[in-house]
């Protein structure tokens, strides 16, 4: 009976208030070395962005870390925060050009070598010749962060049997062929480390029009928690980060191309605003780090409180002024009876 009278009650709600519940501003941030632009909800305020290395300097000193996708995004921003701790990085993906030209730029911001590899994550031929040449180069890793991906919008129905091995292969068992090519290694070296997976909220979920993504991130998380229980006796963590609406060029150009779904999308967040790629680097320095070191096997949700706000059935009601609730209440107090 209430959602019925929310929904009667909520076409009256007044162009003032809902003028003041929608209002957006706009904010930028840094990712890499282009300025990035995003719309904010005024609650945004209470929640600003620290975007400062979090860990103390050289937490990461005489520490090597590995991380597919390093080139661009998420993955460059990890990577600046690493090397910023001390670490020695390895960056890897297939654009060998953009690989070196972000591995001599944050070399140059850190003072910390930062080496370019190539790699297909997709094919384990590539993934063993760029281990081989991350051992050659740096030795076997401490920290392995399986951050390459690939996803686009489409509806189901329009999937190729192409288009569904494409992601697939790059999430799930482009991440799995770097781990098991590592984890071998590193079993037979006797050495431990560190192994984290990039994941999504709707892993847990599921979402339409990104299936097949869905699907590998899902797989990608099982595979974590599975190899947190079976290689602990190793020496190896795993641990995975679900990230929330990050806003990124090379990620919104293929979910967001038009920009018209941002604001909507806005709007599920309840600290009003998206999350930036350095907030999600010091995440990802810790769960890497020695003081995480009794963190394995956990799936950890970063995300303004998006998946929370959509899972509850009666958080619309959010919506709802105090005038409205006096209405509201008048009339539950009215109803009598089961």
């Amino acid at each position: 009976m209430v959602p019925l009278l929310l929904g009667r009650i909520l076409k009256f709600k007044s162009n003032a208030a809902f003028s003041k519940t929608t209002a957006f501003c706009r904010r930028g941030f840094s990712s890499g070395t282009n300025r990035v632009c995003q719309n904010t909800l005024p609650q945004a305020a209470f929640f600003p962005a620290n975007e400062g290395v979090m860990l103390p300097p050289c937490a990461f000193a005489n520490k090597v870390a590995f991380i597919t996708g390093g080139g661009t995004g998420l993955g460059r921003g990890m990577t600046t925060t690493l090397s910023a701790l001390g670490a020695q990085c390895v960056i890897a993906s297939r654009k060998l050009d953009v690989l070196k030209q972000t591995a001599e730029e944050i070399t140059k911001q850190t003072g910390n070598k930062v080496h370019a590899v190539q790699c297909d994550v997709r094919d384990p031929a590539s993934v063993e010749a760029a281990v081989t040449e991350l051992v050659s180069v740096a030795g076997l890793p401490d920290v392995v962060i399986n951050n390459a991906a690939g996803n686009f919008i489409s509806p189901s129905e329009k999937l190729s049997a192409n288009a569904w091995k494409t992601i697939t292969d790059i999430v799930l068992n482009g991440t799995a062929y770097v781990t098991l090519e590592i984890g071998k290694r590193l079993i037979k070296a006797e050495k431990g480390a560190a192994f984290l997976a990039i994941s999504t909220i709707y892993a847990e979920s599921g979402s339409g029009f990104v299936v097949p993504s869905a699907a590998a991130k899902s797989g990608v998380e099982t595979l974590c928690t599975s190899l947190a229980a079976e290689w602990g006796r190793y020496g190896m963590r795993f641990n995975v980060i679900a990230p929330g609406l990050i806003k990124t060029k090379g990620a919104f150009s293929r979910l967001d191309p038009t920009g018209m779904f941002e604001k909507s999308m806005l709007e599920k967040v309840p600290v009003g605003r998206l999350g930036t790629p350095a907030e999600l680097a010091n995440l990802v320095a810790y769960l890497c780090s020695d003081y995480a070191s009794w963190v394995s096997g956990a799936v950890i949700r970063m995300d303004g409180g998006e998946y929370v706000s959509i899972a509850g059935e009666f958080n619309s009601l959010k919506k709802v002024t105090k005038e409205q609730w006096a209405v509201l209440e008048s009339m539950i107090r009215k109803t009598k009876g089961s």
